[in-house]
């Protein structure tokens, strides 16, 4: 209370200037008054080999820092040195101050202050005074301290010969140097909310936070309760970035019954305007492979996909059951859900942003696009001009998924090609026995593909792992597909990863 504004006065030129010193063996003191009144305090200790020097020129120390550090009050002004003892009861001021303890960091036991600072509950400064309930707040080690005293199976330990429990100077129970938690449950949910969630320690996760907790605490069961906390954390869900493994194992479609009984369908577009064309509609049997190219206008509407539809795939393979698709505007809409109503046909949206759901026709695009890149590099021109051969190329090329061509699979036999025409030859199949080996093709394709799926979800599933989900959980949704139908929601370099948990 010192240096508050009540007892500090502004110096008033002119009138005389009254200094009290005093020195001791820690360091010196002074006093600055006018007229009885506290202008300033000065102190300081002593550093070294001043502590080595006899009283008197200690207390001629003293008067010389004064004028030094006073200067500019006492600089002009006439000075009449008037050297008087007083005893220590007599100069209080002074004599306090000159007996004021300054511990030096180095003077100081590292591994005890270590200790004690681990205790201590930072507090954020305010310029409200604190009350009662603050002060107790921040008393965390005390705390500690009255809830030891009452678990008595600590206290037991401690009475035990040989115990690694040991009580310190100050009544705390330690073991093996830290400090020992009591079962209280609302006291150690405070310990982990300040080791997790305040500004020095800034939400780290299970691993990190529970070996710089463990440093100065300990209790059994401390490593599960770190664990748990920090799954639980809202904020660290919302934020931080998944290092682990994706979830959901592989789900394979099921195998369809026969041909073109369940087709893909999905859109290229971003390609450059060929003989008004700048877009291609990829549909593809997911029992043979075979696959239709249609060129088209991205701006084309749902109706006439629908008269294409009917002229190029229902004209050549009857309607399918069903058909599996991205979430495009043009699928969605009332118009083509109707239409293949009317049809019988089931029409299968993909999940949103999960291209996954409709990997057939992402393939299938994949090598398409690679397809037409090298026609027009080989040979120029547009490519919906090429359009009809890299068709027939894709349908009569190998597939390692079925063991044979996709024409194969639905023929019966490889197209002739002028490559290999004699493949062919004369031969010619009548009846029964084209029946019975186009058929017999349909059942090695399945298998084929059973075991092309097993494969791919032992491989996919190696990476993987399984997640179960009941009804009522509440998950998280990821930002980046939120901020694609809502632009509301705000997007920059801090944003949150996931959004609020949803039922």
């Amino acid at each position: 209370m010192l240096t508050t504004t009540p007892v500090l006065a502004l110096p008033e030129p002119g009138k005389p200037y009254m200094v009290y010193t005093d020195a001791s063996g820690i360091g010196l003191g002074c006093v600055l008054m006018q007229e009885g009144r506290v202008i300033a305090y000065a102190s300081r200790q002593w550093q070294g080999s001043e502590r080595n020097r006899p009283t008197h020129d200690l207390e001629l120390g003293a008067v010389i820092f004064a004028l030094k550090i006073w200067r500019s009050y006492l600089l002009g002004e006439t000075v009449q040195v008037s050297i008087n003892y007083h005893p220590g009861k007599a100069n209080l001021v002074a004599d306090a101050l000159s007996r004021r303890r300054y511990d030096s960091a180095v003077e100081r036991d590292v591994e005890s202050l270590v200790g004690e600072i681990s205790t201590l509950r930072l507090c954020a400064i305010s310029q409200e005074p604190l009350g009662l309930e603050a002060v107790d707040q921040a008393d965390l080690l005390s705390r500690i301290r009255v809830a030891q005293q009452s678990d008595q199976s600590l206290l037991d330990a401690t009475r035990v010969t040989g115990s690694e429990y040991e009580v310190s100077a100050n009544g705390t129970i330690l073991v093996r140097g830290r400090v020992c938690v009591p079962k209280d449950v609302e006291l150690r949910h405070q310990i982990l909310g300040e080791a997790h969630a305040s500004k020095f320690s800034i939400h780290p996760g299970a691993t990190k936070m529970y070996h710089d907790l463990k440093r100065y605490y300990h209790w059994v069961g401390m490593k599960r309760d770190v664990a748990d906390w920090v799954a639980k954390c809202n904020t660290c869900a919302l934020v931080k970035a998944e290092h682990q493994v994706p979830g959901g194992l592989l789900q394979s479609l099921p195998i369809p019954e026969w041909k073109w009984d369940r087709i893909t369908m999905d859109f290229v577009v971003g390609l450059p305007v060929s003989r008004t064309f700048d877009a291609i509609w990829v549909i593809v049997d997911r029992l043979t492979k075979s696959a239709h190219f249609l060129a088209i206008k991205k701006t084309d509407g749902a109706a006439v996909l629908a008269r294409k539809f009917v002229r190029e795939i229902v004209r050549l393979h009857g309607v399918p059951a069903s058909i599996v698709s991205d979430r495009d505007p043009r699928f969605t809409s009332e118009f083509w859900r109707a239409f293949q109503a009317e049809m019988g046909t089931k029409v299968h949206l993909s999940t949103a942003y999960h291209p996954q759901t409709d990997g057939q026709s992402e393939r299938t695009i994949q090598t398409l696009e690679d397809l037409l890149r090298m026609c027009v590099l080989d040979w120029g021109g547009h490519w919906a001009d090429h359009l009809s051969l890299v068709e027939f190329a894709y349908n009569n090329s190998f597939q390692a998924s079925i063991g044979m061509a996709p024409f194969e699979a639905l023929y019966g036999r490889p197209c002739r090609t002028p490559l290999c025409w004699t493949q062919v030859g004369e031969r010619s199949m009548y009846g029964a026995t084209y029946v019975q080996e186009t058929t017999e093709k349909v059942r090695v394709v399945r298998l084929n593909m059973k075991e092309a799926q097993d494969r791919q979800k032992s491989y996919a599933d190696r990476r993987r792992r399984e997640l179960e989900f009941q009804v009522g959980d509440r998950v998280y949704l990821k930002m980046a597909m939120l901020r694609g139908p809502n632009r509301s929601i705000a997007e920059n370099k801090l944003s949150p990863r996931l959004w609020v948990r949803f039922q």
